[in-house]
């Protein structure tokens, strides 16, 4: 059994139950072991938490970062972003609702922690809409409100998405990103 094996399983338990209801005997059921032996590879259910939340924002930096790097006009970077970001909290989700729903349960000791990475995330989108303010293609705007907004409406996607549903993830992103656009572009 690895680590790897175990948080999917987590993820999985905690996106159903929610963290505070899972249990650490629920998630060593999951993969067939003792819960003692959990214990070997966790001290703790806040440390499965926070190994999560790590998870998550580790993929999101390394594939939004991907993009935003690029050389190309900055909307363009914005609406790949969208892009990249929707498709992955729908190829994930079960990592993504946990990132997105139970962070609120780490305890302070484990909260700080996670603090700093998701502070470089979110510092990731900032950049790109101060990119925009600063090259002139988005009219000037407080880059943190801007990417509150963006994040936001984002964000709450994993409540209602439905991969059958009547839009796809890109083009829920495509609008996603033409309404951000429509409201940064200089008139």
């Amino acid at each position: 059994m690895n680590r790897e094996l175990i948080l999917e399983a987590a993820a999985q338990i905690i996106r159903k139950k929610g963290f505070h209801a899972a249990s650490m005997k629920d998630i060593a059921d999951a993969v067939n072991l003792q819960k003692a032996s959990l214990y070997h590879h966790f001290s703790s259910k806040q440390e499965i938490l926070l190994a999560l939340l790590d998870q998550a924002l580790d993929l999101l930096i390394e594939r939004v970062s991907a993009v935003i790097t690029q050389d190309m006009p900055v909307d363009e970077k914005l609406c790949r972003a969208v892009r990249v970001y929707l498709g992955s909290l729908a190829e994930h989700a079960d990592l993504a609702a946990v990132l997105l729903l139970e962070h609120r349960s780490l305890d302070p000791e484990y909260h700080e922690r996670h603090i700093p990475r998701r502070d470089r995330f979110e510092r990731l989108w900032r950049d790109l809409i101060q990119e925009g303010v600063e090259s002139g293609v988005f009219h000037n705007t407080d880059p943190s409100m801007t990417v509150r907004a963006l994040l936001g409406v984002m964000n709450w996607t994993i409540t209602w998405y439905r991969s059958d549903g009547l839009f796809s993830i890109g083009q829920i992103s495509d609008q996603f990103a033409a309404l951000l656009l429509d409201g940064l572009r200089g008139r």
